[in-house]
């Protein structure tokens, strides 16, 4: 791997040209929108991780590389054949968020809420896409369902709908800002500390809650501040703040446009021209925004550089060792989910598609 270092650019990517073009549709190559532009080019498909691994399964290509984080890597296998493998060029590509919630925490969470009240019959858990394998197939088993940020309403319409209460993880401010948009009184909230016993909380107040939140966020977007929003509309009047819904709460609530990056995608490339934005999301989509959409300004709303360092960890030369790999026969850094977690973490994914 590090003689791949050694090789000048132009040539590394005549020679990811060249490789990609002899494998042709054997493989499928992913990019997910957080990508380094130098990476993203030699994407198939573009898109945010459902949209990625939705369409590896529909593709008959035997490899899927996926240019993105593990779980997204889980979740494309979860949705693929078995005759197709999924390879993750960087196996260090994690994500903090996904870290923040894993199977064994979950499982004391709901031991601990059968302390005070029946969580098999009076929760439903929710898990943002940004989760472990393990923990999508923990809600299938549970009767629980996954959600995106596009869908997250919709999510937690049906599962009030079937039981009382939701546990939502692992990011609190996505459920947060979508309870809020929706009229849930905060007063029907409680955050989940999984470092606490109970969550630090009350037996009444997990009594009272309707929406138990993890306390779990993106590093990337929890970076953003509502004083930058107020900075950038003094520096340029008239300005649009864009924001990510895993943004804190403080700065969706000053944002003119509140969207998943798909919509935010759509939102400026829809705006007629002279338009100027803000965006409150990572760094190399909002520098590819500008790229392609040369008849607004869209600006970076942090004045610090905020980019998911974990997506930045795959690199060219971690993609054209994976080429290399398949054109060897022999495959690195394949994504196996486990059969059980495979078969409960497919149930809830269906449960959310069947929603679409």
């Amino acid at each position: 791997m590090q003689q791949l270092y050694d090789i000048p650019e132009e040539e590394l990517l005549a020679e990811i040209r060249q490789l990609r073009a002899k494998l042709d549709d054997k493989v499928l190559i992913l990019g997910h929108h957080y990508q380094r532009e130098e990476v993203i080019g030699f994407a198939d498909v573009t898109g945010d991780s459902l949209k990625l691994a939705q369409y590896a399964a529909a593709t008959p290509a035997p490899y899927i590389i996926f240019c993105g984080v593990h779980f997204m890597a889980e979740t494309a296998d979860i949705l693929t054949s078995d005759s197709q493998t999924v390879i993750l060029p960087d196996l260090a590509a994690g994500c903090s968020m996904a870290d923040m919630a894993d199977d064994v925490q979950v499982r004391r969470c709901w031991q601990e809420l059968a302390e005070v009240i029946s969580p098999d019959e009076t929760v439903t858990p929710v898990t943002y896409i940004n989760s472990t394998a393990a923990l999508k197939s923990f809600c299938g088993e549970h009767g629980g369902i996954v959600c995106t940020s596009s869908n997250c309403e919709r999510v937690l319409n049906w599962a009030w709908g079937r039981r009382e209460k939701i546990l939502f993880f692992p990011d609190q401010h996505l459920g947060e800002n979508t309870a809020l948009a929706m009229g849930v009184p905060e007063s029907d909230m409680i955050i989940w500390d999984p470092a606490k016993h109970l969550g630090g909380n009350s037996v009444e107040a997990i009594e009272k809650a309707r929406l138990i939140l993890w306390k779990g966020f993106c590093s990337v977007h929890q970076l953003f501040k509502a004083e930058h929003a107020a900075s950038m509309r003094q520096q340029h009047p008239g300005i649009e703040i864009l924001a990510h819904p895993e943004c804190s709460r403080a700065v969706c609530e000053t944002a003119d446009f509140v969207g998943s990056t798909e919509a935010i995608i759509q939102y400026v490339a829809k705006a007629p021209a002279g338009k100027s934005f803000a965006v409150a999301t990572e760094l190399n989509l909002v520098n590819r925004m500008r790229l392609h959409n040369p008849g607004n300004k869209v600006y970076f709303l942090s004045p610090t550089i905020c980019m998911c360092s974990t997506m930045f960890r795959t690199d060219p030369q971690h993609l054209l060792a994976s080429l290399k790999e398949v054109e060897a026969g022999h495959v690195a850094h394949p994504i196996r989910v486990p059969e059980v977690d495979q078969t409960w973490g497919r149930l809830s994914l269906q449960r959310m598609l069947d929603l679409a």
